[in-house]
């Protein structure tokens, strides 16, 4: 079925989206109710509410690439379980409005290096251990040392004593910038100041964990204890590759008040595949509608559908390790392809106007979004300028082979993945394909060891709403979500004094001259804003989707009559 709903694509883009006019509106119109016919198919082999507890709301997931460990999580499908589970310091809003949440102050130091942090009393972790200063510092500390290969051990960089236990071999097991006062009382003490410590301490890898975690991380991760407003509904409740079940927690009495009985996160093997579900009634939340239904969900879904601007992006990461992407060679390849795509026409095609052509490295949803940052010229679709860039990489070193565009196949990126290499095939002259892998799961696998044979569909969605989220977790030298390898020490230096500043306006400056070290290195192509639209079942009650497209998880309500 994946191969018709391919060919399907082909047709619609005429062998991809190409420089020739657009399909008329109303025969796009055909062809998208043609793919929702191919859609309905694929519901025989998707998951289902069968299981589930009606009470639970369902919500469309995907597997996640690691056990539930909050510093070993830096991906959608565990992310989100892992922000159920676990209360940090801090939680955001709906809106991306930042509140306290373990904690019942964090105080600032005149000369803004040392962070004291109050815990409200009477936490407890849902197995019955309480939550002390305790549980955060060791959790932290387990995460930054070295020997513990952390995927976010990054996020504590800013702490001091972080490079005694990053080194390898350690030099030390316990940051001394943490200090435990009392059971209910720490203080964070920082190599220097940093405008968006406060807002990361809403963000996973600042949780903590009770002290059962740390006998055997890895089964821990199976059946993780927490002490946020969710606990695991059974000891097997997450069912690899199926689903996992999450029930509210009687323990967490904090700010964040769940609405629902629990939750079923399904990990369906394509968003297509759920939206039958939805409109079929099997499903009670789709944070993402696939492509190929955008002329038909109001048809389908009548009012039961949200749209709105989200802190996420979509782009293409081309490795550093890969053959013909490095030095300036690599430099010219990179601005050669980037230069044609032609990402207006896409966005109109098969996004319908859903996504927005990216104009820097963040989001156009964060506040202080500047979309004429110098260097920025060079994503405009240029096909004549392109060429010459290739040919000019060429005389460098000649280009051979075919250019693999790998991405996952369960999120619904075929059509842009064709249109993608169709453009470089017409205007480069090259062999260009895309190279589906099953799942998420398995892309991010290929990412984390470093084995990707060539450009790769990632994206970011926003933990923070802050342009620095965006930019230290994935471009920082060694951060930990930054999968290309890319390093740059003036940029990371630009980084360094955007966080010393004493304001976030004040940082913007530093920002902006970083983001154009990042035009000129590319890194990543930014491919795409998101105008995300999302959709609901009959037996929500006004759903909402947050700042950076996640469902509103503790706020999901059944309608009246059905709780």
């Amino acid at each position: 079925m994946r191969r018709c709903i391919a060919q399907f694509h082909r047709k619609l883009l005429g062998e991809g989206v190409s420089n020739r006019r657009p399909l008329p509106a109303r025969q796009m119109f055909s062809a998208a109710v043609a793919v929702f016919v191919l859609v309905g198919a694929l519901a025989a082999c998707a998951p289902t509410r069968a299981g589930a507890d009606s009470r639970f709301i369902t919500v469309l997931s995907i597997e996640p690439q690691n056990p539930l460990i909050p510093s070993n999580t830096n991906e959608i499908g565990g992310g989100w379980i892992v922000d159920r589970l676990f209360a940090g310091l801090e939680y955001l809003d709906a809106d991306g409005n930042p509140h306290e949440d373990a904690a019942e102050s964090v105080a600032l130091s005149a000369d803004r290096l040392v962070y004291t942090i109050n815990i409200r009393p009477g936490q407890t972790f849902s197995n019955g251990e309480p939550v002390t200063a305790r549980s955060y510092v060791d959790a932290w500390n387990f995460g930054a040392l070295s020997t513990n290969a952390q995927l976010q051990a990054s996020a504590y960089e800013k702490i001091a004593g972080y490079e005694d236990l990053a080194a390898d071999p350690p030099r030390s097991k316990a940051m001394s910038g943490l200090k435990v006062l009392g059971d209910l009382v720490f203080t964070v003490t920082l190599s220097q100041p940093a405008v968006d410590f406060k807002s990361a301490l809403a963000w996973s890898p600042y949780y903590p964990m009770p002290r059962v975690a740390y006998r055997d991380v890895r089964a821990f991760g199976e059946r993780p204890i927490g002490n946020g407003p969710y606990e695991l509904a059974s000891p097997d409740a997450w069912q690899h590759n199926v689903r996992i079940d999450l029930k509210r927690s009687p323990a967490y009495h904090g700010p964040r008040r769940v609405k629902n009985d629990g939750l079923s996160l399904i990990f369906y093997q394509s968003h297509e595949a759920g939206y039958a579900d939805l409109v079929g009634g099997n499903l009670d939340f789709l944070y993402l509608l696939p492509d190929n239904v955008l002329g038909v969900y109001k048809r389908d879904l009548g009012d039961r559908w949200l749209k709105q601007p989200t802190a996420q992006n979509l782009q293409f990461s081309i490795p550093f390790y890969l053959p013909h992407f490095n030095g300036e060679e690599g430099r010219l390849r990179r601005r050669a392809i980037i230069e044609a795509i032609n990402r207006e026409q896409i966005a109109k095609v098969i996004f319908y106007d859903t996504r927005t052509p990216m104009r820097d490295f963040t989001s156009s949803a964060l506040p202080g979004f500047d979309p004429h940052i110098p260097g920025s010229a060079v994503l405009d679709y240029n096909p004549e300028q392109a060429r010459a860039l290739w040919a000019q990489a060429d005389r460098i070193s000649p280009w051979q082979g075919t250019l693999f565009f790998v991405y996952n196949a369960d999120g619904g990126h075929q059509a842009l993945v064709d249109a993608t290499t169709n453009y470089l095939r017409r205007t480069l002259g090259i062999s260009a394909e895309g190279m589906p892998k099953q799942s998420f799961k398995e892309v991010r696998d290929l990412a984390t060891r470093r084995q990707m044979p060539g450009p790769f569909r990632n994206g970011w969605l926003g933990d923070y709403p802050t342009a620095l989220n965006f930019l230290e977790t994935q471009f920082v030298t060694s951060a930990g979500s930054n999968d290309t390898l890319y390093a740059n020490p003036r940029f990371d230096e630009l980084l360094r004094q955007a966080e010393s500043a004493p304001d976030r306006q004040a940082a913007l400056v530093s920002i902006r001259q970083a983001q154009s070290i990042l035009f000129e290195d590319l890194p990543v192509l930014p491919m795409f804003d998101y105008v995300a639209v999302a959709g609901y079942s009959t037996r929500l009650d006004n759903p909402r989707s947050t700042w950076n497209g996640a469902p509103d998880f503790e706020n999901l309500q059944l309608k009246d009559g059905l709780r």
